[in-house]
């Protein structure tokens, strides 16, 4: 398997082209720090200081993601955001904020982004994050990758259909199992009832949302018995897995 020089399985767009990032933040140390971390993983990036230059990079770049800080001198992150995706509807957003509640998490969701981390943060965490985005957006590919998902303890083998923590086999039905999948496809990141009924069951139950509660509590049961939790309620937005600290 080619690996980056950070030892992490390459990750390259479809075509087998380097992923292409455009960082978006005023501080031009950060920038340049956080451009380091990526191109560290072999892909093109560009900075911009602010919300003008932004578009300009975008439009020259045609990025597959975006790390843009929500504060910028002439404008708002959000707005930036909504001009973006008239250039590229399908760019991933990954969202820095120095807020972290859950108002500012739906804000951001709302507006289109699709993760978002705050300051101050990992330089493993964005990369991370971004990683995660384009694989779960289509727009990269991990070479030789394959069938399973890990989240920290936490392992699927899609094609064998098993799950197991900490080396234990956990026992799912089906849609435990398409429920746990989709969280793991998705760590770190809040998932809504309307979204997981969209997924996990392919339709709306209109006004029938407790099925979600009702599977998340099975899933509990199973995956964090007599262990640190990993999966949480985030009240009034959904639930989230996240590895264990």
């Amino acid at each position: 398997m080619n690996t980056t020089r950070s030892g992490r399985p390459a990750l390259t767009r479809p075509d087998g082209t380097p992923v292409r990032v455009l960082v978006v933040d005023d501080d031009p140390d950060l920038a340049e720090v956080l451009s380091g971390a990526l191109r560290y993983e072999g892909w093109e990036v560009r900075t911009a200081g602010d919300g003008a230059s932004a578009l300009v990079g975008a439009r020259e770049l045609r990025p597959d993601a975006v790390v843009l800080d929500v504060m910028l001198p002439d404008t708002d992150g959000f707005a930036v955001l909504r001009s973006l995706h008239d250039v590229k509807p399908d760019v991933c957003v990954l969202f820095l904020t120095a807020r972290d509640t859950v108002e500012d998490r739906i804000a951001g969701i709302t507006a289109g982004g699709d993760d978002y981390v705050t300051k101050p943060f990992s330089l493993e965490e964005v990369v991370a994050r971004l990683r995660g985005l384009l694989r779960r957006a289509g727009m990269a590919r991990q070479q030789e990758e394959g069938p399973r998902i890990t989240v920290g303890d936490l392992v699927m083998d899609e094609e064998a259909r098993e799950v197991s923590r900490a080396g234990r086999i956990v026992e799912l039905s089906p849609t435990e199992f398409e429920l746990l999948r989709f969280l793991m496809r998705n760590p770190r990141r809040v998932l809504s009832k309307a979204q997981i009924l969209d997924r996990v069951w392919s339709y709306d139950f209109g006004g029938q949302a407790h099925v979600v509660e009702l599977y998340i509590s099975y899933l509990r049961k199973k995956v964090d018995a007599g262990r640190a939790p990993m999966i949480h309620t985030v009240r009034g937005a959904g639930y989230v897995l996240k590895p264990v600290a």
